[in-house]
């Protein structure tokens, strides 16, 4: 699987759609709100096709879609590629048995959860998030998949912010990832 492919048409039209909020969540973030890509049915498709595609010869049995927005994404492209459904989710939200581990955002710290239990070893998963800023959040999304010996098959990011080098953090992981749309 490549790396990201050169904008197509089509996702220069999502990225048109991209609202672009000022100091959310905090003071000197430029928030880059998907909700009008969502808003739109044919937007969405396009976003769903464009995204399964890199993915549709790799036989993925499971999304591991990280909070908040990468579960929104994730469960249209678990649909799409006849995908199963694990939630990455934020410390405390799970309610079984979990693993974990802390990373650092661009504005913070944190720390994510995967049930125990949410695949089996071998399992072929993808992990997806709605955008690729420092890396940190798909970082540790990738150290709690490799604990329980699942096999990623990929990375899948709607947006990247290539100026924040979180690419930089994924490849040294040796994981193949794609993003559609990206901000220099």
């Amino acid at each position: 699987m490549p790396n990201s492919p050169p904008p197509s048409r089509a996702a220069m039209d999502l990225k048109a759609l991209v609202r672009e909020v000022p100091d959310f969540p905090k003071k000197g973030i430029l928030f880059k709100d998907l909700t009008p890509v969502w808003q739109d049915p044919a937007a969405f498709r396009s976003m769903v096709e464009q995204m399964a595609e890199p993915f549709r010869a790799s036989q993925v049995e499971l999304i591991a879609g990280i909070e908040s927005r990468g579960l929104i994404i994730g469960s249209a492209l678990a649909l799409e590629l006849g995908a199963g459904l694990v939630p990455v989710r934020k410390e405390g939200k799970l309610p079984w048995k979990t693993v974990r581990a802390s990373y650092s955002l661009e504005y913070g710290e944190a720390v994510t959860e995967l049930h125990r239990d949410a695949f089996k070893p071998g399992a072929r998963v993808l992990i997806v998030d709605d955008l690729l800023a420092t890396g940190g959040t798909a970082q540790a999304a990738v150290q709690l998949v490799k604990e329980l010996e699942g096999k990623i098959v990929g990375l899948a990011f709607l947006v990247e912010l290539e100026f924040l080098q979180g690419r930089q953090k994924l490849e040294k992981l040796g994981v193949d990832f794609f993003s559609l749309i990206k901000y220099t």
